[in-house]
């Protein structure tokens, strides 16, 4: 793969208008913003990230998550563009807008994520392979679809639906992003059928063809034609590595300001990213302030700074391998010995402390409940639309979901759309009216 190709402001949708303009504002900077004063954007303050939604400690949400992946994945951006350009200084490359492709690339990562968190995506998936939604794969199949894209929900997937496909009464190209941003969210340029039962993937069938359209005139690296897999947009691997500095990190933080971590167990697990000798500066560095939040904001922010520089390291040593194709895994875990073991020991916390603590176990729970019961009540609808009640059910999914598509894979789309589009607070009030827990007021 090259730079100049991969480096495309061509919209998507928009092809026969792109031209080669200089403007003010670049399609990358228009980009962000396009997402920024989105609906879908602003719909990610009411989605879980890992804990509830705040009571009296607010906690990060997907909204906030996503600025703060896009404010790292900017800065991982400057970094290797800057590096770029001193190794290609005769280049016509527009190396200095990696940033703002990085950064618009981070704050839509999350869009196509269901409410309730990662249960979200395991109650969609559970749904269909071990629900009620078992007994649709023949009739899927029969019509054509893939019902690998059912079993194995992805929400990177999603979100490339969500920014591509278009919509009832909505134009053509989606969001109309630029080829480069669509291309830096795929994490797993593959379909659902060449994920070898890993359950990553990263676009489903319906939208396969014009994903290909934008690998290919990107020049991204065609693994396999059948099924279906590309080597990763170099870009992925910043805008992958934001999102694994971020949530780790700020996990850690949130944990604490619940009460989860004491102040000592989470200044020990900052602090263990640092030598002995840069750990004693810090130590005094916090003393100027008394506040335990400041102290360990200052400690937070000084990892996060770490790991940038050591990811973007990562990136530019292996730049070769990365345009190749050959490179596997992710930056965060070819980081030098030092931080790479304190990852790892703070991967280990969340996972035995934070992510199974009573509050995060029970969202997970109702999340999976709402979600089951939604997808059974409209998908059961869509099946036999000219039930009155299910006349009534319908009547309630917007019109800009085709639930009339002509084959049932897309109608179940349709429904998927709909509901992943939900915020917790939506899909629990949408949950308690249907079920007669909630009546309107009079």
């Amino acid at each position: 793969m090259n730079w100049q190709q991969l480096l495309s402001s061509k919209r998507f949708g928009m092809e026969e208008f792109h031209d080669e303009r200089r403007h003010d504002r670049t399609d990358f900077q228009r980009d962000y913003d396009r997402l920024i004063f989105s609906s879908p954007f602003r719909r990610l303050q009411n989605k879980t990230q890992v804990f509830p939604l705040p009571g009296s400690v607010f906690v990060h949400n997907r909204l906030t998550h996503s600025i703060e992946v896009s404010c790292v994945g900017r800065s991982l951006g400057v970094i290797v563009g800057k590096e770029l350009r001193k190794r290609y200084p005769n280049a016509t490359t527009d190396f200095e807008e990696i940033s703002s492709i990085v950064a618009a690339a981070c704050l839509a990562h999350d869009l196509g994520n269901p409410p309730f968190g990662h249960s979200g995506e395991t109650a969609i998936t559970s749904y269909f392979k071990e629900g009620n939604g078992q007994s649709l794969e023949a009739k899927v199949r029969d019509g054509g679809g893939r019902w690998e894209d059912l079993t194995n929900f992805e929400g990177n997937a999603n979100s490339i639906r969500l920014l591509i496909h278009q919509f009832n009464g909505r134009r053509r190209g989606g969001f109309v992003m630029t080829y480069s941003t669509l291309a830096s969210i795929a994490k797993y340029p593959y379909s659902a059928v060449a994920a070898n039962g890993k359950g990553k993937f990263g676009f489903f069938q319906s939208e396969e063809e014009d994903f290909k359209k934008i690998a290919e005139e990107l020049g991204m690296i065609c693994i396999q034609e059948n099924p279906l897999k590309f080597a990763r947009h170099p870009l992925v691997y910043l805008v992958e590595a934001a999102d694994d500095i971020c949530y780790k990190i700020m996990d850690i933080e949130d944990a604490h300001k619940l009460g989860i971590l004491s102040r000592e167990e989470t200044i020990n697990l900052f602090l263990q990213y640092f030598s002995e000798e840069r750990q004693a500066k810090m130590q005094k560095t916090m003393l100027l302030v008394n506040d335990t939040n400041e102290q360990i904001a200052y400690l937070r922010s000084s990892v996060i700074g770490l790991l940038v520089d050591e990811c973007t390291q990562v990136f530019l040593e292996n730049e070769e391998t990365i345009l190749d194709g050959t490179f596997e895994g992710a930056l965060i875990k070819r980081i030098s010995s030092l931080p790479n073991q304190a990852y790892k020991v703070c991967t280990d916390v969340s996972v035995k402390r934070i992510y199974k603590t009573k509050d995060v176990v029970d969202i997970e729970l109702a999340g999976h409940r709402i979600i089951g019961f939604l997808l059974d009540t409209f998908i059961s609808a869509i099946q036999s639309p000219e039930a009155k009640y299910s006349e009534l059910i319908l009547s309630r999914v917007p019109e800009q979901y085709d639930i009339h598509a002509s084959s049932l894979y897309d109608r179940i789309l349709a429904i998927l759309d709909f509901v992943s589009g939900m915020t917790d607070v939506y899909a629990l009030d949408l949950y308690r009216k249907i079920t007669g827990m909630s009546l309107p007021t009079v």
